[in-house]
């Protein structure tokens, strides 16, 4: 009984270091959860993709060798094109709230009442001086401007970027393979393999808020 009371008594803590860890860093920026829970999938579908690619004994050695490298090329272009740009929109819009550029009529008559300094400036955090139900708003305004801007961000990830930069590397690997044997068909007619499709936007956003609101991610 003692042992597992001891045991109750453990999980119990880590749970709660785990949400206190979470709540700090996500708690008021909801937006850096999404971007972070978006790497994550696409890491995990990327792996899944590779994983299928090597073990499937359908597809020779040769094929592999080429197969595999590729498939890690796209996945690096997916992660990186969508953290860099998703995270940029995302800290963009927190920095508009911060710095005052952005708000609402309540916090901008704080601003004015209080003469607040530097307004607008990169380095200016105008909740500095804030409390109750003015912190409560002002955090409420970035949480709300942080998904938006998240969502935005991996919007023009996800259906602009990506998709250039993705088409751009297999154009170049098309013209390096027909220089070489002048063949860009290089796995046979008669390789199957079931292949995992890229996250789309709609499952991108569907992963990401289970992930956010507690539920388990699955890819």
């Amino acid at each position: 009984m003692t042992l597992l009371s001891n045991f109750a008594e453990t999980a119990s803590k880590k749970f709660m270091a785990i949400k206190n860890y979470l709540y700090k860093h996500y708690g008021e920026e909801p937006g850096k959860m999404l971007v972070h829970t978006g790497v994550l999938s696409w890491t995990l579908s990327a792996a899944a993709q590779v994983m299928a690619i090597a073990f499937n004994d359908k597809i020779s050695k040769k094929e592999k060798l080429f197969l595999i490298p590729q498939e890690c090329a796209d996945a690096a272009i997916n992660i990186l094109s969508f953290y860099l740009v998703t995270n940029a929109f995302t800290n963009f819009g927190v920095k508009l709230v911060k710095t005052g550029k952005l708000t609402t009529p309540v916090i901008d008559k704080f601003i004015k009442e209080n003469k607040v300094q530097n307004v607008g400036k990169i380095t200016t955090d105008i909740s500095k001086n804030m409390s109750g139900e003015l912190l409560n708003e002002f955090k409420s305004l970035k949480s709300g401007v942080s998904m938006i801007t998240n969502t935005i961000g991996s919007i023009a990830s996800c259906n602009i970027l990506t998709p250039i930069l993705r088409n751009e590397y297999a154009a170049r690997k098309q013209k390096e393979i027909l220089s070489k044997d002048g063949n860009p068909k290089i796995v046979s007619k008669n390789s199957k393999i079931q292949l995992i499709k890229p996250l789309s936007m709609e499952a991108y956003q569907k992963l990401a808020y289970m992930k956010f609101s507690g539920n388990n991610l699955k890819v």
